[in-house]
């Protein structure tokens, strides 16, 4: 009798850094091709540039998501005229928009960002999942807040996944009040490892995370760490693996 394959999704999250390497060269491609070698189905991206003069004018979500003949939106956290900065994700599944919310805080004194989350369904093997992707602020109240803010957003039980930079270090207090009503795949995978994703030059902290709603069981999870995500933003990307819960 032939076992059918337990179905999955492989998700990552990434800090692109407005496409610039650590070579200070800019190439949406380079990021679309360390994408493709993570072999995942839905991504969110963090530091994305829309029609901004620094990134010669280009829509770099949909110039990445082109390249890997993926779907894709796109949500600024910060206008300025028509130059637009903020988070995407990135899907070879079919994907919807459900909505995007504003955080809370306008950044610190040395780094004034307003933050988002942007939410959206894909339409995976496990079936509908729904997809946060986020990148908190660099101030320590401000994080909290943000990260209460959501925690009141999302429904635990329906299958779902919550990813980003957070700025936040695994036993931090935003992490803490999150795996509170999700499951944080760092400590689900539980191999001792802090899978550790900025700097490239040499990784020191773990301030990317994903969490997912108590639907979803973590498989794995890991850095992803090649020679060329090393050159390809000042992030690795983390990659996770997810099924049904048992």
């Amino acid at each position: 009798m032939t076992q059918t394959a337990t179905p999955k999704l492989r998700v990552a999250t990434y800090n692109v850094h407005g496409c610039v390497g650590i070579d200070g060269q800019r190439s949406e491609s380079r990021i679309a091709e360390v994408i493709a070698s993570t072999a995942v189905d839905v991504i969110g991206l963090q530091e994305v540039d829309a029609f901004r003069a620094r990134s010669a004018g280009v829509d770099q979500a949909a110039l990445i998501a082109a390249k890997l003949g993926w779907q894709h939106f796109f949500h600024p956290a910060m206008r300025s005229a028509d130059e637009q900065y903020g988070n995407a994700i990135i899907s070879r599944y079919p994907l919807t928009l459900k909505r995007a919310i504003e955080l809370p805080g306008n950044g610190t004194w040395y780094c004034r960002e307003t933050r988002v989350a942007i939410w959206c369904e894909a339409e995976t093997e496990l079936g509908p999942v729904q997809i946060i992707d986020t990148h908190f602020s660099l101030g320590r109240a401000e994080r909290l807040q943000q990260a209460q803010l959501l925690a009141t957003e999302i429904v635990p039980d329906e299958p779902l996944i919550l990813m980003g930079d957070f700025n936040s270090l695994p036993a931090s207090r935003v992490i803490r009040l999150l795996a509170r009503s999700l499951r944080d795949a760092r400590s689900v995978v539980a191999d001792g490892r802090l899978h550790r994703t900025f700097p490239t030059r040499l990784p020191a902290v773990a301030v990317d995370h994903i969490f997912s709603s108590h639907a979803l069981q973590p498989l794995s999870l890991i850095a992803h760490r090649t020679p060329l995500a090393r050159t390809a933003s000042d992030h690795f990307p983390l990659v996770a693996e997810f099924t049904h819960d048992a």
